[in-house]
């Protein structure tokens, strides 16, 4: 089969905006509630959290969803929820993605499924799952076909996420494949359960390796040919076109129905492997996107080799994006995972240089650095031309915490805060300088959009949340603009060493006086 180069597989990742997805499954509302352990209760021998802050994000199906639009698909979701709270915070989360949530059906029969998780520090405590696991009633199925058959006409691929809670019963699944095959649209399922014949009609079903085998009465799946054995057995038996097996540190297999003599194994793109949560929603919203681009299973698998070792990189669910694709392709200038019978193996290049986020981007890794029980600190300013008392005040900054997120002001910002002629440095050179850092773990922009508007951290502050907020100089806590956003969400304000004789202002300066 044919190799595919990075500039091939980029242009399938910038062709997938736009394009139409829709997800039909098991959506839930994850809850993260983050405390502090320092006695046990006097009724009996548990702990006592004292909770601190509460993080609430889409799981289930969702997590599927937040990736394609990463991915910058236009995707739609049909799924139930309950008549209650959690399913309004499900809605509300859906639609600041600027997602439409027209396909989510109520039920007031069963509750919106709600998986909570209580961590002290980076230990888990206790999680606990608020669900009812029944069939649907036949009104609501009928509610929820009814949905699907007014979609699908809009869509070019359907991605099945199936968590087994009973929404995708047989008949459902049998009606999605019908409707499915009367609009030409294919149909891929993160499988649940061990009979997959009821995913009879699919393109691709994509279990992990535990899950293959499970589905085929436990055949060994260690090596390629014990896949390919696996996979043929699901294709021949359950009438599924094709088998993407997702095998964790062994990479990808594709196995066709139409090439059982020619599979493709695609060896893992990840080169540290910190959490597999969600990697499996990551590597088939990837490829949803990528046929929905017009890729063919190959193609796909291989961007979410990709997408997959990505994810598994990460600490806790998180969505792949579009740009981190495109980078990790940019990274390699080369075939990034050959389209051959065994591939060799491929790692993404990872040179020391702390990311450039957008607020959501930042909010996101901050998420997953707390989940790890990190300490999270911020500090913010134009950092224009970077010296020594910038270096000291980050290196002191960074003793203290242990992630440290910058908020670097934009160049529009900086011109109003210093003056038309600068900054000197645009705000991308900035970023880049203070990445290089090792003091610094994440840079973000900030700023008024119009030089009258607010040109404080606050707003960015109040979304962050950070543990700690350093303020460099002679300040008292009470005249610092931004104190009392991080006060209000619990976090502490700490003033650090001035640097005397170090500014920007007398480095351009003494760079004129030279020049003179």
């Amino acid at each position: 089969m044919q190799a595919h180069t990075a500039d091939h597989l980029t242009k399938i990742i910038t062709d997938m905006a736009g394009k139409h997805v829709m997800v039909i499954g098991d959506i839930m509302l994850d809850r993260f509630v983050y405390g502090e352990v320092d006695r046990i209760s006097p009724e009996s021998p548990v702990p006592i959290l004292s909770i601190t802050r509460e993080d609430k994000m889409l799981g289930g199906a969702g997590n599927a969803l937040c990736s394609l639009n990463g991915l910058k698909t236009r995707a739609v979701i049909v799924s139930v929820l309950g008549d209650d709270a959690a399913g309004d915070i499900v809605r509300q989360e859906i639609q600041s993605l600027g997602l439409s949530a027209e396909g989510l059906i109520c039920d007031p029969a069963r509750p919106t499924t709600v998986k909570t998780r209580f961590l002290a520090g980076h230990q888990q405590l206790l999680r606990s799952d608020y669900e009812k696991k029944m069939p649907l009633l036949p009104d609501i199925a009928d509610m929820v076909l009814d949905k699907i058959k007014q979609l699908i006409p809009t869509v070019s691929v359907v991605l099945v996420s199936d968590y087994g809670k009973g929404l995708l019963g047989r008949d459902v699944l049998q009606e999605i494949m019908k409707l499915a095959g009367q609009h030409n649209v294919p149909v891929v399922v993160d499988p649940k359960g061990v009979d997959y014949s009821k995913y009879a009609g699919a393109a691709a079903v994509t279990p992990n390796k535990k899950e293959l085998s499970e589905a085929t009465g436990h055949m060994p799946v260690k090596t390629d040919q014990d896949i390919l054995q696996a996979a043929s057995k699901l294709i021949t038996e359950c009438g599924i076109a094709n088998v993407i097996a997702t095998r964790s540190a062994d990479g990808i297999s594709v196995i066709e129905g139409n090439k059982l003599s020619d599979p493709l194994h695609l060896r893992t793109a990840a080169k540290d492997v910190f959490d597999v949560s969600g990697a499996g929603d990551v590597v088939i919203a990837t490829i949803c996107g990528a046929l929905a681009a017009g890729a063919n299973m190959g193609q796909a698998a291989s961007l979410a080799n990709v997408a997959g070792g990505i994810a598994v990189s990460k600490v806790g669910t998180a969505p792949i994006r579009a740009k981190e694709l495109l980078d990790a392709l940019a990274d390699t200038g080369h075939a990034v995972t050959a389209i051959t019978p065994v591939s060799s193996a491929h790692t993404i290049s990872r040179n020391f240089q702390a990311p450039l986020c957008d607020d959501d981007e930042a909010l996101e890794q901050i998420r997953r650095w707390r989940a790890r029980g990190l300490k999270i600190g911020f500090t913010n300013g134009c950092f224009d031309i970077v010296h020594h008392g910038h270096v000291s005040y980050l290196n002191e900054a960074r003793s203290k915490c242990d992630r440290l997120v910058i908020g670097l002001n934009t160049d529009l910002s900086v011109s109003a805060l210093k003056g038309p002629e600068r900054p000197v440095h645009d705000e991308k050179a900035r970023a880049s300088v203070l990445g290089a850092l090792a003091s610094v773990d994440m840079v973000v922009l900030f700023g008024g959009k119009t030089a009258q508007d607010d040109q404080t951290a606050i707003a960015l502050l109040s979304k962050l949340q950070p543990d700690i907020y350093f303020k460099g100089g002679d300040y008292k806590v009470e005249d610092i603009p931004e104190a009392p956003c991080v006060q209000k969400h619990g976090g502490e304000v700490l003033v650090l060493s001035e640097f005397a004789g170090h500014s920007t202002t007398s480095s351009i300066a003494k760079m004129r006086s030279t020049a003179a």
